[in-house]
């Protein structure tokens, strides 16, 4: 739910993870990008969990260049292959592994026609999901998993939703203070407006947010 904020071009928007700062920026291609929340989960990840993985990945553990932790509210665990071209021949299978969240990521060579830096669909079993076009809060933990690794100094983009035949975009932005900002352009399907009676008892106006984010599902 958005709120107000004191200062000009951001919007505080409140989500499971806290207060996100979103910022505007007229005047170019993709102008809205969030603060990264902090990252609640690091640190490699236990042999068992990789093997899980990779199992339904469809891959060996040789595969796999680095992986981590990258949570902060999903449990999301990340693991990055030899290439962007690796990620696009992966043919998952989740059926034995439904409770994994999964970003498999791999970096495009330099000078690639594309102008992408990293290919990272996001595999959400856990979350009824099975392939996630766009997913803000893992390519946010994995900036700041880049950033404070050193993987990345600067901004880079991120491809996703490839495999789904969609065309994600990020960008990833280190900020400054060692934190990264995801933005990206958007499209807007549909607006409106709600109006709540004042007579509305309190437990129902605190379930309105939950209401509208089921009426915009079941319009998907």
């Amino acid at each position: 739910m958005p709120t107000t904020s004191r200062r000009p071009g951001v919007v505080v928007q409140e989500c499971a993870a806290g207060l996100v700062n979103v910022h505007r920026e007229t005047g170019v291609a993709a102008p809205l990008a969030f603060t990264a929340p902090p990252t609640t989960r690091s640190g490699p990840l236990s042999d068992e969990v990789l093997v899980s993985i990779c199992t339904a990945l469809r891959i060996g553990p040789e595969d796999v260049v680095a992986h981590q932790w990258v949570v902060n509210g999903p449990e999301w665990a990340a693991v990055q292959l030899g290439s962007a071209q690796d990620v696009l021949d992966l043919q998952p299978d989740f059926s034995s592994h439904p409770d994994l969240m999964v970003g498999a990521l791999g970096f495009y060579p330099d000078g690639a026609d594309n102008a992408a830096d990293l290919e990272i669909p996001g595999f959400a079993p856990a979350a009824g999901i099975a392939e996630d076009p766009v997913t803000g809060s893992l390519n946010a933990s994995v900036g700041q998993w880049f950033l404070r690794s050193g993987r990345i100094t600067g901004e880079y983009t991120a491809f996703q939703g490839t495999l789904l035949h969609r065309t994600g975009r990020l960008r990833i932005t280190p900020d400054g203070t060692g934190n990264v900002l995801v933005g990206g352009a958007t499209t807007t399907l549909f607006r409106g407006t709600a109006e709540a009676p004042t007579c509305w008892p309190p437990a129902l106006l605190a379930l309105l947010p939950l209401m509208l984010r089921s009426a915009v599902g079941a319009r998907r």
